[in-house]
């Protein structure tokens, strides 16, 4: 890159259940407002410095989240764009300001995302009998080998068909998950970039929630798949990422400005890169869009410490192990989506927050997240630690 990328401020919020979870009274441009306050005041830069905002929506009906997030935490001087990429869109909103960044067109800028699944509005339109029918924006044109609105379909078992993932394997994955999540929160791994968020009735929410202390395998086993009309399915609720709420930010800014104002960089983005298959093939995507990222970042798979590959279902993440020849003991340590979570447009920002703080943890170097998104895409980005 032209210019030198570096992360100096990288926050979250806790990560709500969605619909029964402590987060069901707080909307996603609350938890942007947190998460962008709190990723500023922790930056130490002057708000007045920073150019502007990429943050990652993909439920919340549209609009400028970033910019609602912005001028009611003050920072009026932002203009701010609103990044649609699925699952993706929070790691895109973050690398669309790291782009800024290299090409020189801004110094400082703020990246990531939200989704409150709890709170996303619905929308209508005329169905075949002109009356107003439900309807969401489907990721790609309906097929039957890969229903618009049939993710378990879609990703998770046409994943495990592809790469030829057992259910036995997808489960242990699971229950690993929980229990590397579980074991995170015990030990505080997370306590330097969660910022909590005040509830509406009154206290605040500070540790991630949906991981569950009392999954097993044997309780994993009993699940009933979730597409029994299927041959060879293997995907249910347990092997499968949750509904959830959350916010991530992170500040990014030129290292020549880091060093002029006086910022202490967490690390540097290496590199990035996105990529699609069709839209059967989405849980294939980040075993195409990882590669990619370590060849533009000039870094071999086998530097990398650690690793983070979005556990939309645990197939796509076992499939994406087998296929890269990853160690297992280095790929998703704290737990992912089937034990943290998936808040779709938070969660690429949420893994690089998470990242630098592994990374920071464990000593290690370089790290990479990876996910799929809907539709056939896939991300990944590529993290040294400084």
């Amino acid at each position: 890159m032209a210019t030198d990328v570096v992360i100096v401020s990288a926050v979250r919020t806790p990560i709500a259940t969605a619909y029964k979870g402590s987060l069901i009274g707080v909307d996603a441009y609350e938890l942007a407002r947190v998460a962008i306050s709190a990723a500023v005041e922790r930056s130490g830069v002057d708000p007045s410095k920073i150019e502007d905002i990429g943050f990652g929506e993909s439920m919340q009906g549209g609009g400028n989240l970033g910019r609602h997030a912005a001028i009611a935490a003050g920072l009026t001087n932002l203009p701010g764009v609103a990044t649609q990429r699925w699952c993706a869109s929070g790691m895109a909103g973050t690398q669309w300001i790291a782009a800024n960044i290299a090409a020189g067109m801004i110094d400082c800028g703020i990246g990531g995302g939200a989704e409150s699944m709890s709170t996303a509005p619905a929308g209508s339109k005329p169905g075949p009998d002109g009356q107003p029918a439900m309807w969401l924006p489907p990721a790609n044109p309906d097929d039957p080998d890969a229903p618009t609105f049939n993710m378990a379909h879609t990703v998770g078992d046409n994943t495990a068909r592809m790469a030829g993932v057992t259910r036995e394997e997808a489960d242990e994955w699971a229950y690993r998950s929980h229990m590397d999540a579980i074991r995170a929160i015990d030990e505080g791994r997370f306590d330097n970039e969660i910022v909590p968020v005040a509830l509406p009735g009154g206290g605040e929410f500070s540790v991630d929630e949906h991981p569950r202390r009392n999954s097993s395998l044997e309780k994993l086993a009993t699940l009933p798949i979730l597409n029994p009309m299927l041959e060879g399915a293997i995907t249910t609720a347990g092997n499968a990422s949750g509904l959830n709420d959350a916010a991530a930010a992170l500040v990014l800014c030129s290292r020549e400005f880091a060093e002029a104002n006086g910022l202490k960089p967490l690390a540097a983005i290496r590199g990035w890169a996105s990529a699609a298959l069709s839209a059967p093939e989405t849980g294939l995507s980040p075993s195409v869009a990882l590669p990619k990222a370590l060849e533009k970042a000039g870094i071999g798979i086998d530097q990398l410490a650690s690793v983070e590959i979005n556990e939309a279902f645990a197939s796509v993440t076992v499939a994406a192990t087998k296929t890269l020849g990853l160690d297992r003991d280095i790929v998703n340590v704290n737990g992912s989506g089937c034990s943290l979570g998936h808040p779709i447009a938070c969660t690429g920002a949420r893994m690089i927050v998470t990242m630098i703080n592994e990374l920071e943890r464990s000593g290690g170097q370089y790290g990479a997240v990876a996910m799929c998104a809907a539709g056939g895409m896939g991300s990944a980005t590529v993290i040294e630690k400084l």
